[in-house]
């Protein structure tokens, strides 16, 4: 099995199978999904974001066009979910904010880094832009990391680990907004950990003595 983009294993189209389509009243083949996006994700790092297409990711994946509409509504949904699935959810609670902050930004110097995603986000960003929908949908998808980091700062409030007046949606704009800004504007610099010690410090001790 080759290594794709990520590293990680790429299924290799559908066992020999023919394409298993969704019909009314069957559930989604989880091969065809798992095909799609890792099709999906080897093909935007091959041929770029704009350059992309749904029959190409078809045709790679084993399956049809149809059968990709049914689960995406095109190609900004598809590539939003290769990018950004792993982050709809948070890591594990330390128990402790510090390390669970810590742990916040190196999960997202690890999305920021991936060969896909920097192939795919300004394309991606540019469609989002483009379509208020698309935007909505995206946004709705991490309703479950905003929500998380709340519960979280409530709790390290009470414990008296953070300022009460601390806003987790501006937080999060903090941790991931520095990454995706990393990849737009210092494309030819790589992440580290220096990089991350360094954003730490700044959410953590701030910039005033």
């Amino acid at each position: 099995m080759d290594a794709g983009p990520d590293g990680a294993g790429l299924a290799a189209g559908l066992d020999g199978a023919g394409p298993v389509e969704a019909t009314a009243g069957r559930p989604r083949d989880a091969r065809i999904d798992a095909a799609v996006l890792d099709a999906a994700a080897r093909l935007v790092v091959e041929v770029g974001y704009h350059r992309l297409t749904m029959a190409a990711v078809a045709e790679r994946a084993g399956t049809t066009k149809t059968a990709l509409y049914r689960r995406w509504s095109g190609k900004a949904e598809l590539v939003h979910d290769v990018v950004f699935a792993q982050m709809t959810r948070l890591p594990p609670s330390s128990g402790e904010m510090e390390a669970d902050l810590r742990s916040m930004v190196d999960a997202a110097r690890d999305l920021f880094a991936r060969p896909v995603t920097r192939v795919a986000l300004p394309g991606l960003i540019a469609d989002m832009s483009a379509d208020p929908a698309l935007a909505a949908r995206v946004h709705a998808g991490f309703a479950a990391v905003f929500g998380g980091v709340r519960e979280r700062l409530v709790v390290a409030v009470e414990r008296g680990e953070v300022h009460p007046d601390v806003d987790p949606d501006r937080l999060i704009e903090v941790v991931g907004g520095s990454a995706m800004l990393h990849v737009l504007l210092l494309r030819d610099q790589e992440f580290d950990d220096d990089w991350a010690e360094r954003l730490v410090a700044i959410v953590l001790h701030g910039v005033m003595r």
